[in-house]
């Protein structure tokens, strides 16, 4: 039996299977999906199943997940089309007999008021409701999020955000999926909630973590969530997507992307990546390209 990727061709679907293939999953045992299955031939050549997964498309799904035992199941980027695109994935699952679904969903879904958390929220209920086996990972922010934006927090020497002084328990893409790639191979976790997330900090932190690593100074300058919205809309982030940024960045000063739970340290058995460790992991990388 095998173990389904969905968006293997994304930025944490890919992680997982490196992530399994890493702690001796076979790859004859390892099927990757995704929209184009052109971006899974690298990991076909590691000896992966690569397939085409579409989850607009339930006909891609139901070849996508035939003779699969259980099915990681990253959430969709669109917006406004994730549950749809979830509800799709889950009901194919079932029809292949699919014994165990883990969902990648957000912190703090059953309270969160922020858009983004909706759609996972309903996600989950049908989850429950569908009678498959499941395990629920509650993913918080990546750190990703904010290094990805260094060349520009740099250029400006300023990190723009609505957050106030709310903090967020952020940890890095390898370690939520070593967390799936944990739940996805080991038994006693069937039925289970968790909540994921690491070393919180503010943004005022943040940015003096980015000061101190880069040695130069980056100010934190905090914004109402409308003018948040329009400077991510005028940096290029289609306006959909800046909204749903900025209305992030209101839940977060409202404390809903903190989470003091420990279930991401006890799920992947070590410490979870630092803000400090994620900003220098970065600009390292940035500097040798």
């Amino acid at each position: 039996m095998s173990t389904v990727i969905t968006g293997a061709s994304g930025h944490l679907g890919r992680l997982v299977v490196q992530e399994l293939l890493a702690t001796g999953t076979p790859p004859a045992q390892v099927v990757a999906t995704g929209r184009d299955i052109d971006k899974l031939a690298d990991l076909a050549h590691e000896g992966v199943t690569a397939r085409r997964a579409d989850f607009a498309n339930p006909i891609t799904l139901d070849d996508a997940f035939v003779g699969a035992d259980a099915m990681l199941l990253v959430s969709t980027t669109t917006v406004g089309e994730r549950f749809d695109n979830a509800r799709n994935a889950i009901d194919a699952a079932a029809r292949a007999g699919v014994s165990r679904i883990v969902y990648t969903s957000i912190v703090n879904a059953s309270t969160a008021q922020m858009t983004l958390a909706d759609e996972h929220r309903r996600t989950e209920d049908y989850l429950r409701d569908s009678g498959s086996a499941f395990v629920i990972l509650r993913n918080g922010w990546y750190l990703e999020n904010y290094t990805d934006q260094l060349p520009m927090i740099t250029r400006y020497h300023a990190l723009l955000g609505s957050a106030h002084d709310g903090l967020v328990s952020a940890a890095s893409r390898r370690d939520y999926a070593a967390a799936a790639a944990a739940v996805l191979t080991q038994d006693g976790h069937l039925g289970a909630t968790y909540e994921l997330g690491g070393t919180p900090f503010t943004l005022t932190e943040l940015a003096a973590t980015i000061s101190d690593v880069l040695g130069t100074h980056i100010a934190y300058q905090d914004m109402s969530v409308a003018d948040y919205t329009g400077a991510l809309t005028a940096a290029g982030l289609p306006p959909e997507m800046a909204a749903a940024v900025a209305d992030a960045d209101a839940g977060l000063a409202r404390g809903e992307l903190f989470t003091a739970s420990d279930d991401l340290v006890k799920l992947i058995g070590r410490p979870a990546t630092t803000a400090h460790e994620a900003v220098q992991n970065a600009s390292t990388i940035e500097v040798s390209r």
